[in-house]
Protein backbone atom coordinates (compact mmCIF):
# COMPACT_ATOMS: atom_id res chain seq x y z
CA UNK A 1 0.00 0.00 0.00
CA UNK A 2 1.12 3.46 -1.08
CA UNK A 3 0.14 6.79 0.11
CA UNK A 4 1.04 10.63 -1.11
CA UNK A 5 0.19 12.63 2.02
CA UNK A 6 -0.09 16.48 1.34
CA UNK A 7 -0.45 18.44 3.98
CA UNK A 8 -2.72 21.18 2.59
CA UNK A 9 -4.70 24.59 3.18
CA UNK A 10 -7.91 23.06 1.07
CA UNK A 11 -8.74 20.43 -1.31
CA UNK A 12 -11.31 19.11 -3.12
CA UNK A 13 -12.52 15.97 -5.34
CA UNK A 14 -14.87 16.47 -8.26
CA UNK A 15 -16.83 13.97 -10.27
CA UNK A 16 -18.74 14.56 -13.37
CA UNK A 17 -18.47 18.65 -12.18
CA UNK A 18 -19.86 17.84 -8.86
CA UNK A 19 -17.59 18.32 -5.47
CA UNK A 20 -17.67 14.81 -3.84
CA UNK A 21 -15.15 15.95 -1.31
CA UNK A 22 -14.08 18.72 0.10
CA UNK A 23 -11.75 19.93 2.86
CA UNK A 24 -10.20 23.05 4.83
CA UNK A 25 -6.95 22.29 6.61
CA UNK A 26 -5.46 18.81 7.28
CA UNK A 27 -4.29 16.05 4.53
CA UNK A 28 -5.37 14.65 1.20
CA UNK A 29 -4.16 11.18 0.89
CA UNK A 30 -3.48 10.09 -2.54
CA UNK A 31 -4.29 5.93 -1.51
CA UNK A 32 -2.74 2.98 -3.72
CA UNK A 33 -3.39 -0.90 -3.30
CA UNK A 34 -1.17 -3.13 -4.47
CA UNK A 35 -1.92 -6.91 -4.88
CA UNK A 36 -1.85 -8.78 -1.76
CA UNK A 37 -2.16 -5.50 0.45
CA UNK A 38 -3.60 -6.44 3.52
CA UNK A 39 -5.85 -4.96 6.72
CA UNK A 40 -2.58 -5.61 8.23
CA UNK A 41 -1.04 -2.60 5.92
CA UNK A 42 -4.59 -0.51 6.73
CA UNK A 43 -3.47 -0.82 10.09
CA UNK A 44 0.05 -0.28 10.02
CA UNK A 45 -0.24 3.02 7.66
CA UNK A 46 -3.26 4.47 9.37
CA UNK A 47 -2.01 4.74 12.46
CA UNK A 48 1.34 6.42 10.71
CA UNK A 49 -0.79 8.44 9.07
CA UNK A 50 -2.90 9.89 12.06
CA UNK A 51 0.50 10.52 14.02
CA UNK A 52 2.65 12.13 11.34
CA UNK A 53 3.74 14.85 13.51
CA UNK A 54 3.67 18.11 10.16
CA UNK A 55 1.50 20.63 11.71
CA UNK A 56 2.88 23.66 13.21
CA UNK A 57 2.97 24.27 16.99
CA UNK A 58 2.80 27.69 18.70
CA UNK A 59 6.76 28.79 17.39
CA UNK A 60 5.92 27.28 13.55
CA UNK A 61 7.96 23.88 13.85
CA UNK A 62 5.99 20.53 12.87
CA UNK A 63 5.45 19.12 15.91
CA UNK A 64 1.64 18.36 15.78
CA UNK A 65 -0.67 15.73 14.04
CA UNK A 66 -4.16 15.99 12.36
CA UNK A 67 -5.89 14.95 14.93
CA UNK A 68 -3.48 17.74 17.21
CA UNK A 69 -4.55 20.77 14.71
CA UNK A 70 -8.10 19.41 14.44
CA UNK A 71 -7.45 18.61 10.54
CA UNK A 72 -9.52 17.19 8.15
CA UNK A 73 -9.00 14.54 6.07
CA UNK A 74 -9.72 13.31 2.13
CA UNK A 75 -8.62 10.24 1.05
CA UNK A 76 -8.44 9.49 -3.05
CA UNK A 77 -7.75 5.98 -4.28
CA UNK A 78 -4.92 6.17 -7.29
CA UNK A 79 -3.91 2.98 -8.59
CA UNK A 80 -1.04 5.23 -10.58
CA UNK A 81 0.74 5.32 -7.48
CA UNK A 82 1.82 1.34 -8.54
CA UNK A 83 3.13 2.33 -11.91
CA UNK A 84 5.98 0.41 -13.23
CA UNK A 85 7.87 2.13 -16.02
CA UNK A 86 10.97 -0.23 -16.29
CA UNK A 87 10.00 -1.19 -19.61
CA UNK A 88 9.38 1.52 -22.65
CA UNK A 89 7.25 4.46 -22.03
CA UNK A 90 4.04 3.24 -21.18
CA UNK A 91 3.44 2.72 -17.56
CA UNK A 92 2.29 -0.95 -16.46
CA UNK A 93 -0.14 -1.10 -13.27
CA UNK A 94 0.38 -4.70 -13.04
CA UNK A 95 1.22 -4.77 -9.47
CA UNK A 96 -2.11 -2.40 -8.61
CA UNK A 97 -5.02 -4.83 -6.81
CA UNK A 98 -7.40 -5.69 -9.16
CA UNK A 99 -10.63 -3.53 -8.58
CA UNK A 100 -12.53 -5.52 -6.63
CA UNK A 101 -9.91 -5.92 -4.03
CA UNK A 102 -8.61 -2.12 -4.05
CA UNK A 103 -12.50 -0.88 -3.65
CA UNK A 104 -12.87 -3.15 -0.79
CA UNK A 105 -9.33 -1.94 0.92
CA UNK A 106 -9.98 1.65 -0.23
CA UNK A 107 -13.13 1.42 1.93
CA UNK A 108 -11.49 -0.35 4.87
CA UNK A 109 -9.20 1.95 5.03
CA UNK A 110 -10.94 5.05 5.19
CA UNK A 111 -13.29 3.52 8.11
CA UNK A 112 -10.47 2.51 9.71
CA UNK A 113 -8.92 7.06 9.66
CA UNK A 114 -12.64 7.60 10.99
CA UNK A 115 -12.02 5.15 13.56
CA UNK A 116 -8.78 6.76 14.43
CA UNK A 117 -9.74 10.32 14.26
CA UNK A 118 -13.07 9.97 15.66
CA UNK A 119 -14.30 12.40 12.42
CA UNK A 120 -15.95 11.85 9.10
CA UNK A 121 -13.01 11.68 6.27
CA UNK A 122 -14.15 12.77 3.01
CA UNK A 123 -13.79 10.44 0.15
CA UNK A 124 -13.52 10.22 -3.63
CA UNK A 125 -15.58 8.12 -5.62
CA UNK A 126 -13.33 4.74 -6.62
CA UNK A 127 -12.57 4.40 -10.17
CA UNK A 128 -14.26 7.62 -11.23
CA UNK A 129 -12.50 9.82 -13.25
CA UNK A 130 -12.07 12.44 -10.35
CA UNK A 131 -10.20 16.03 -10.55
CA UNK A 132 -8.63 17.27 -7.45
CA UNK A 133 -7.72 20.02 -6.56
CA UNK A 134 -5.54 21.60 -3.62
CA UNK A 135 -3.51 24.27 -2.30
CA UNK A 136 -0.94 22.35 -0.50
CA UNK A 137 0.36 24.24 2.42
CA UNK A 138 4.35 24.33 3.26
CA UNK A 139 4.70 22.75 0.50
CA UNK A 140 4.73 19.54 2.43
CA UNK A 141 4.43 16.13 0.96
CA UNK A 142 5.31 12.86 1.92
CA UNK A 143 5.35 9.35 0.40
CA UNK A 144 4.71 6.34 2.61
CA UNK A 145 5.39 2.32 1.62
CA UNK A 146 3.98 -0.09 3.72
CA UNK A 147 6.38 -2.62 2.17
CA UNK A 148 9.32 -0.23 2.20
CA UNK A 149 8.09 1.92 6.04
CA UNK A 150 11.09 4.24 6.47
Amino acid sequence: MRAVIQRVARASVRVDHQIVGRIERGLLVLLGIQSGDTSTDIGWLTRKIVRLRIFGDEQGAMNRSVQEADGELLVVSQFTLFASTRKGNRPSFMSAAPPDQASRLYEEFCDRLELETAKKVQRGIFAADMQVELVNDGPVTIWIDTKNPE
